[in-house]
């Protein structure tokens, strides 16, 4: 009974903290409200079900363990709730880097996905574990306060370090994005459906681009290459909605790993270290990561099938 009682307005403010972070303090109304009004929930069962006993206080009564069982539901579903929003939230943040950096950003995030992953497995398990007792019940305690210990740290450094500025700069360009789609095709250049003549003229920009090598440049971002393409960074992105990648990260890496392809078929001499600087890969590491992934082979492996081939 106490543990519950305790419980839910603490992991309510933990839930609403992550919230608050992964919206930039714009928390709705109603995510505020949940927590309270299932704190209200859980003390009014507890509280009537304590009355209605006759017995000694934190005594064993079947009322009481019926209104813990309820409460339990209740907390179970509060936590639910959150979580299902936290992780929306952070599938948006991924979707935010991807349209924006030209490569995988995700490391920026993992920190704040474990610890959301951890702190949610623990919190499922609170209703079923605090009617336990013993060993088993201190383990997980102890366990328990570890996970919330990695989650505040992880979100700590999350803070006062500077992913959460390259975060932010993805999410601001994620925003102007969807306000322009969703203004009045007579109030924007030009509407959200991309016609024809303008879809041709991006892609001929699109086009030059590439074939000055403007996608093998390392460290590029959607803006610097709406820049160099000289349009507008909304349309780049409203056309690359249009591609089979559908945001700027996946389509770079799409196009740079083609150019691998060449490179590898034409210069099999070339080391991987090579071709990784020349395709704007970070590094040799991280191409040979993105080639496997992409093509289901080692470059290693593509080599020895394309010299088969030949």
């Amino acid at each position: 009974m106490l543990n519950l009682f305790m419980f839910v307005p603490a992991a309510w403010l933990l839930s609403l903290g992550v919230l608050y972070i992964q919206r930039r303090g714009e928390v709705r109304r109603r995510d505020w409200l949940v927590g309270p009004i299932c704190w209200g929930i859980v003390t009014l069962l507890l509280a009537v079900a304590y009355f209605l006993s006759d017995e000694p206080v934190l005594s064993e009564m079947h009322k009481l363990h019926i209104a813990e069982l309820m409460a339990s539901v209740v907390y179970f579903s509060m936590q639910c709730h959150f979580t299902f929003f936290q992780f929306r939230e952070l599938r948006r943040m991924h979707r935010a880097l991807d349209n924006y950096y030209d490569r995988d950003m995700s490391e920026l995030l993992l920190s704040m996905e474990r610890a959301m992953e951890v702190l949610a497995t623990f919190a499922v398990m609170v209703p079923v574990v605090i009617y336990d007792s013993g060993w088993f019940l201190m383990v997980f305690g102890i366990l328990f306060l570890c996970g919330i210990f990695f989650f505040v740290m992880s979100y700590f450094y999350y803070v006062v370090g500077s992913n959460w500025r390259q975060v932010m700069e993805a999410e601001q360009h994620d925003d102007e994005v969807n306000a322009e789609d969703q203004e009045e095709p007579d109030e924007k250049p030009h509407a959200p459906e991309m016609n024809q003549e303008d879809r041709l003229r991006i892609e001929s920009a699109v086009n030059r681009w590439i074939s000055k090598g403007g996608h093998l440049k390392s460290g590029i971002t959607i803006q610097a290459a709406a820049d160099e393409m000289k349009i507008p960074r909304y349309q780049l992105s409203a056309w690359l909605k249009t591609t089979d990648q559908e945001l700027f990260s996946p389509w770079l890496t799409h196009l740079r790993i083609d150019e691998a392809k060449r490179i590898m078929t034409e210069h099999p001499d070339w080391s991987n270290d090579i071709i990784a600087e020349h395709c704007g890969f970070g590094s040799r590491s991280y191409f040979q990561t993105v080639f496997h992934k992409q093509t289901g082979m080692t470059p290693v492996k593509f080599l020895e099938e394309s010299s088969s081939l030949k």
